[in-house]
């Protein structure tokens, strides 16, 4: 529960800045366009909501199949014919020995098939409507390794595309010397995860530390220092959502990034968006490319 916790507020986190990025993108005097925003925002916080709901009683109902199935194994050992002696004391620690070992076979079971189903389903889900988005404008998923830093890889090979090499080591340390030069665009958007309170000038500064010198991973404040420094349109599309375009005023080619949310076992994910290639015409498309 403390894990799932945990989680659900850094989605909280992530959901704020991209309400963020979605009311930055509306033009001033533009009521139709702020309606529709606000439409969508409501829509992200419901559907967060919810899921939050339904991965709560998820995790509870697992619990207490845990619970039951704990009573009938003591059920089980208690019925169990008594033994006499040193075989007695052999007998009862080899039946607690057996009761815990099952047990934990049916918990582990018992996950594992519940992950593999959900996250191959909703990962399957997922790709498909991102396919199909990209394929709208005839372009294609470059996969980028998951290892804390896909959103900056992501970034630098779309980089690479027009010419511009660059490593993840330096847009990390340029991502962190931009937040730490402007904290009053990113710290309203940070809260401590334990107590929920803005950061201080210290924890910000052990955020901003942790951007540059770790595989922590970025989400939207980061992708919004990134197009400040590089001064390029960033386009992050989803599977569902608008796609969020962070910094649109510019006008270099725009880097375009897929944002997933189940792709893979760790969590969130960025891969790169190419465009589509006869290889990629004539390949599996069942997988990412």
């Amino acid at each position: 529960m403390d894990e799932l916790v945990a989680k659900h507020k850094k989605e909280r986190k992530e959901l704020q800045a991209k309400i963020q990025a979605i009311k930055k993108s509306v033009p001033k005097g533009d009521k139709k366009r702020k309606k529709e925003s606000n439409e969508e925002i409501a829509k992200l916080e419901s559907e967060l909501n919810q899921r939050h709901e339904e991965e709560i009683k998820a995790l509870q109902s697992t619990s207490i199949q845990e619970e039951e199935l704990a009573a009938k194994l003591d059920d089980t050992s208690l019925n169990d014919k008594p033994e006499t002696g040193s075989e007695t004391r052999v007998s009862k620690a080899q039946r607690r020995r057996e009761k815990k070992a099952a047990l934990n076979r049916e918990r582990d079971q018992r996950i594992a098939e519940e992950e593999a189903s959900n996250v191959n389903s909703a990962r399957k889900i997922e790709y498909e409507k991102i396919k199909n988005i990209l394929k709208k404008r005839n372009l294609t998923l470059k996969e980028i390794s998951t290892d804390g830093h896909c959103l900056y890889r992501a970034v630098a090979d779309q980089l690479s595309k027009v010419d511009i090499n660059t490593t993840v080591e330096r847009l990390r340390k340029q991502t962190a010397d931009f937040m730490r030069s402007h904290p009053d665009d990113f710290m309203a958007f940070l809260s401590n995860p334990n107590t929920q309170e803005p950061l201080t000038a210290e924890e910000y500064e052990k955020y901003c530390h942790d951007v540059e010198s770790t595989a922590a991973w970025g989400g939207q404040l980061e992708i919004s220092a990134m197009s400040n420094i590089l001064h390029v349109p960033v386009e992050v599309i989803q599977a569902d959502g608008p796609i969020i375009i962070t910094g649109e005023h510019f006008t270099a080619p725009s880097v375009i990034l897929s944002y997933h949310r189940h792709a893979y076992g760790l969590g969130e994910h960025y891969n790169s968006v190419v465009p589509v290639t006869k290889t990629d015409q004539s390949g599996d498309e069942d997988g990412f490319s």
